[in-house]
């Protein structure tokens, strides 16, 4: 079955972090295509290991403006 899930991405200095939003699951790469690759890898491991895993509802993941400080 194929599943699909959330990843969100940040970059610490020469890493790139991703984190999988329904899961407490993380991953890192040099690159995004290497953090996404590992977090997929995590998360198949995880799902594997976990009989009943506790998957969150898929948040809603959106931008927002925020005004300079005077």
């Amino acid at each position: 079955m194929i599943r699909t899930f959330t990843a969100a991405v940040h970059q610490e200095e020469d890493w790139f972090v991703a984190r999988c939003l329904e899961l407490e699951v993380a991953s890192q790469g040099e690159s995004l295509q290497e953090a996404l690759g590992n977090l997929r890898e995590a998360v198949e491991a995880y799902l594997e290991e976990v009989s009943q895993p506790a998957i969150e509802a898929t948040p809603l993941v959106t931008s927002f403006q925020v005004g300079a400080a005077a």
